[in-house]
């Protein structure tokens, strides 16, 4: 089944980063990168941490962040296919006009997790850092 996905750049007050939504259900499960994931080559990781599922509204929204959290503005969106959807591993396809492909996210500890681009993740590394 296809889904949306957004891409949002976040600019907080003590920096910025970018938060992957990927529709599940009725809320959108939500990472956190350092950087853009587009051009990850396959087997390229890029560490990602878990966030709480965000509201779906976030699929469109652009502006201020409450509680004095910085603001949003979308970087990217489009469908997602999710393969995998895990307690530790999620396997989706997302097809936005910068970010195409296949990526794996894998849980490494807690709320540590790593991006995988391409269809064949490398094997999993312990002690990967985690963003923010």
């Amino acid at each position: 089944m296809r889904r949306r996905f957004v891409i949002q750049f976040h600019n907080t007050g003590e920096g910025s980063h970018y938060d992957l939504m990927l529709e599940a259900g009725e809320a959108l499960a939500t990472w956190h990168l350092e950087r853009l994931p587009s051009g990850l080559a396959a087997g390229q990781v890029l560490p990602a941490r878990a966030l709480p599922d965000h509201r779906r509204a976030y699929l469109s929204y652009e502006g201020p962040v409450s509680g004095g959290r910085g603001s949003v503005r979308i970087a990217d969106r489009g469908q997602c296919r999710i393969l995998i959807r895990g307690q530790d591993e999620w396997s989706f396809e997302l097809a936005g006009e910068k970010v195409r492909g296949r990526f794996t996210l894998r849980r490494l500890a807690g709320e540590c997790w790593e991006l995988t681009g391409g269809s064949d993740p490398p094997e999993r590394r312990e002690g990967s850092a985690c963003p923010g």
